[in-house]
């Protein structure tokens, strides 16, 4: 079974949004421990929105292609933390970017990724796509199209989808199972409009769970009911 895990950077982040939470990065590398004990190959792309906000960049006005590169960049701090993490713990891990970053990161290569993850276990993907004006979704859905994924899976700090934000709205509803042609009409904000045709267009499966609930992310791939299913 090959699993791109996203997480998001709601999920990595202090309950204040920013920075790192290691409490939370420890209780990640239990869950791909699990997983790994499993022979899931798990992938992982992280965002980085807990280091740079577009709400924030855009009050200051930088042009938008410098914006993309830091926001790249910093994705990189959150891929490196995981990576720590894991290989300390014992998970044999590695980081994959779009571009190389001498000593630290290698450049993307298909052929090469798959016969990495047999040795490594867990290959993180970095930097996005190395393109301005394509989000990290879109980065996902690229990658999963190109190691051939079985699945995609979202881990985030909320339980399934729901048709508004349920951390501000008590009638919030939920929402077990969509087409992708409904996630645009229903604006459920899974991802951007980019990653949607894309994933639509090969007919990716896309599960979102929840990263704090133990087992969530097994579970939901053994069809355990406990995830919004997209498709």
């Amino acid at each position: 079974m090959r699993v791109l895990l996203k997480i998001s950077w709601e999920a990595l982040a202090w309950w204040e949004g920013s920075g790192l939470d290691y409490v939370t990065l420890n209780e990640v590398w239990d869950m791909i421990k699990d997983l790994v004990r499993n022979n899931i190959e798990v992938w992982i792309v992280v965002w980085a929105g807990n280091f740079i906000r577009w709400a924030e960049i855009e009050k200051i006005n930088i042009d938008r292609c410098n914006a993309d590169n830091m926001w790249m960049l910093a994705i990189n701090i959150n891929s490196i933390a995981l990576w720590d993490v894991l290989s300390r713990k014992g998970v044999h891990t590695k980081i994959m970017n779009s571009f190389w970053i001498d000593g630290i990161v290698e450049r993307f290569n298909k052929p090469k990724a798959i016969k990495d993850i047999k040795a490594w276990k867990v290959i993180i993907f970095g930097w996005g796509t190395w393109n301005p004006y394509f989000t990290t979704d879109t980065a996902w859905v690229l990658r999963a199209l190109e190691i051939e994924a079985d699945l995609m899976i979202k881990a985030t700090k909320v339980e399934w989808v729901f048709d508004k934000d349920p951390m501000k709205f008590a009638d919030a509803e939920l929402i077990k199972d969509a087409s992708y042609d409904e996630v645009i009409i229903k604006n459920l904000r899974v991802m951007d409009y980019t990653a949607i045709a894309l994933a639509k267009e090969n007919s990716l499966k896309l599960r979102v769970v929840s990263l704090y609930h133990e087992g969530a992310i097994m579970r939901a791939i053994l069809w355990k009911d406990e995830w919004t299913l997209i498709s």
